[in-house]
C-alpha cells in the first residue's frame, strides 16, 4: 500500500518579518523617487542628486535656438499699418534643386523674423514624406511646430511666420529609386539652412531682388 503525501505548504511569514520587508521595499521606493524619478521627470530635485547625475537636463532639456541671419542683419520683420505691412528691406528670392537618393532626406528651411512673409511653389519627380514646419528662435513651447504634413508631389502657397525662426521644409524619399526636388521662393528671409541626412548642416545667404539685371529682352537674369 502507498501512502500519498501531504502537497508542501510553505509557512506563512511571521507579522513582523512582512512589516520589515514592506517598510524597506516603502524606503527604497520613495529614494528611488526623490533621488531619481523627480528630478529626471519633473527637474523637481530636492536633494541635490539630479543635478549631480545630470538628471535634470532629461526633463528639461536645454532647447538650442534656431540659427539667426548674419552680423549687423537688420530684422525683416514687418511694421503693420493695416493691411499693409511695410519692411526695411528689400525681399529676397531663392531657388533650390536636390537629388534624393533612396531614403535619404533634406530639411530646407528659412530665417524668417514673425510676421514676415513668403511665396512658394515646389515639385517632387514622385511622391515625398513631406512636413511643412517651424522652429522656434528662442525658448517656447513647443519648440516646433508643423503647419502641413502629408506625402504629397507638390505644393504652392504663401506663408507669414507666425514665430521667428527657421521655417520650411522636410523631405524624404520613401523609395528605392532617387527622386528629385525642385523649389522656388521670393519673401522676406535673410538665409536658408539646409540639412541633410548625414547630418551635414550648412546655410545659404541668399539673393535680394537689387542684385537682379536684365538683358535687352527684359528677361531678369
Amino acid at each position: 500500500m502507498t501512502l500519498e503525501k501531504e502537497p508542501y505548504a510553505p509557512a506563512a511569514p511571521a507579522p513582523g518579518a512582512l512589516a520589515r520587508t514592506t517598510g524597506i521595499a516603502l524606503v527604497v521606493a520613495a529614494v528611488l523617487l526623490i533621488t531619481i524619478v523627480l528630478p529626471a521627470e519633473y527637474a523637481i530635485d530636492l536633494v541635490g542628486t539630479g543635478r549631480w547625475l545630470g538628471l535634470t537636463r532629461i526633463a528639461a532639456p536645454t532647447i538650442r535656438p534656431a540659427e539667426t541671419g548674419g552680423p549687423g542683419e537688420r530684422p525683416l520683420s514687418p511694421v503693420q499699418k493695416g493691411p499693409v505691412g511695410e519692411y526695411g528691406l528689400p525681399f529676397s528670392f531663392d531657388v533650390y534643386e536636390i537629388a534624393l537618393g533612396p531614403y535619404e532626406y533634406v530639411e530646407y528651411k528659412y530665417q524668417m523674423q514673425q510676421g514676415a512673409s513668403m511665396l512658394y511653389a515646389w515639385n517632387a519627380s514622385a511622391p515625398v514624406v513631406h512636413d511643412f514646419h517651424g522652429e522656434r528662435a528662442s525658448g517656447g513651447a513647443p519648440a516646433e511646430e508643423t503647419f502641413d504634413k502629408q506625402d504629397r508631389r507638390q505644393a504652392n502657397g504663401s506663408f507669414v511666420a507666425p514665430f521667428a525662426g527657421i521655417h520650411g521644409w522636410y523631405w524624404e524619399n520613401p523609395g528605392s529609386e532617387p527622386i528629385k526636388i525642385r523649389l522656388t521662393s521670393s519673401g522676406f528671409y535673410s538665409s536658408a539652412v539646409e540639412i541633410r541626412s548625414d547630418r551635414t548642416r550648412r546655410t545659404r545667404t541668399l539673393r535680394q531682388l537689387d542684385t537682379l539685371t536684365q538683358d535687352t529682352t527684359g528677361d531678369p537674369r
